[in-house]
């Protein structure tokens, strides 16, 4: 949740009340249920929210059928304070964007980060339609279609991302509770089952792909509650046509706060469950030598009577996005087993692991 990715703030900096107000000293908008998320507008920026995140994972395949993983993330940011500053320049929103490739013959992540203040024409979130960029990287929509593009100095992305299904809304109808206090929420959607075709360029090299990707476009005011350290999320591709999304936000001591999770069924049911009937356990660890982090990179995640295996494409998938969003986290390709079978393949996302996390 992946959810999910923002401007990162040092532990008890900011308190639930001073989160609840902007710059201007005006209230964020509440998230609350009931609202109708409405296409395509609620696909763009809601600038008033304190945090947005538009977050595409994937798995893609050259043409020797070699896996690989990717990540592009775009973030906005309303600031919490500007002193006052009437200048221009002063930043009231502010634009994230992280890129990463999971090559397993690489045997480590390479990633790619971006912040920029809104405006001046460098950066910006458009309001209706997915519009999120900074300089030359962009994530843009049109039609049927998204268009994503980030330069790096490792690696360049170039990918054309097509719909082949409607929407699937998160909790009630899209709000999507982050635990039991009323202000722990989001508007959350997934795009899932996104068909992929594009470039890659690594070491001077530009390589033809093509695969399937995931979606996900969250806004939020505060979804963390004030003793939630970090959270452990997947969104998986289902072979059979579904899409799963599961989380589970956890305590300092590693415990279970609150959970969730959709199914969208083969046969385009939904189905939405309470956290007593998601399980997450660890089945394997791996610890980074760059930041002596622990992840459990491995799990058994139980959703209803659906029991599925989770294996990374590649343990080291440890994101270091301190010259950006100021954390470390764990966002990796993963694949899917029901019993010896591949079922899905999709993305895991482990935060909270390096320090305690805040947004």
């Amino acid at each position: 949740m992946n959810r999910r990715r923002f401007v990162m703030l040092p532990l008890g900096m900011l308190t639930i009340a001073q989160a609840s107000r902007n710059a201007r000293g005006a209230p964020y908008p509440a998230v609350v249920p009931g609202r109708v998320l409405r296409f395509p507008e609620d696909e763009g920026s809601h600038p008033g929210f304190r945090i947005e995140w538009w977050y595409a994972t994937g798995w893609l395949f050259d043409d020797a059928k070699r896996p690989l993983g990717f990540q592009i993330t775009f973030f906005r940011n309303r600031a919490v304070d500007t002193g006052g500053n009437p200048s221009r320049f002063a930043p009231e929103q502010l634009i994230v964007a992280h890129a990463a490739l999971s090559d397993p013959q690489r045997g480590h992540l390479l990633h790619e980060q971006q912040i920029a203040r809104s405006g001046f024409g460098l950066a910006d979130a458009a309001s209706g339609i997915t519009d999120a960029r900074i300089g030359n990287w962009f994530l843009r929509a049109g039609g049927d279609t998204l268009r994503a593009s980030t330069a790096g100095r490792e690696f360049s992305l170039d990918l054309t991302l097509r719909r082949t299904q409607p929407p699937l809304l998160h909790g009630e109808q899209g709000f999507s509770r982050k635990g039991p206090g009323p202000e722990s929420g989001s508007y959350y959607y997934t795009l899932p089952h996104l068909a992929v075709d594009g470039s890659i360029v690594t070491g001077g090299k530009a390589i033809r792909v093509s695969g399937t990707a995931w979606l996900d476009h969250e806004w939020s005011t505060a979804p963390m509650e004030s003793q939630a350290t970090g959270w452990d999320w997947i969104g998986i591709n289902l072979d059979d046509g579904g899409a799963l999304m599961a989380f589970r936000m956890r305590a300092g001591s590693g415990a279970t706060l609150w959970s969730g999770a959709t199914l969208r069924h083969a046969d385009g049911r939904t189905q939405t469950f309470a956290p007593q009937q998601v399980t997450w356990t660890s089945v394997r660890q791996w610890r980074s030598t760059r930041t002596d982090a622990t992840y459990p990179v491995a799990w058994r995640v139980a959703v209803g009577d659906l029991l599925l295996e989770l294996e990374p494409l590649m343990d080291d998938q440890e994101q270091d996005a301190r010259g950006s969003t100021g954390t470390v986290y764990w966002e990796g390709a993963i694949t899917a087993r029901s019993g010896d079978r591949i079922v899905g393949r999709g993305y895991l996302e482990l935060t909270g692991y390096w320090r305690a996390f805040r947004l």
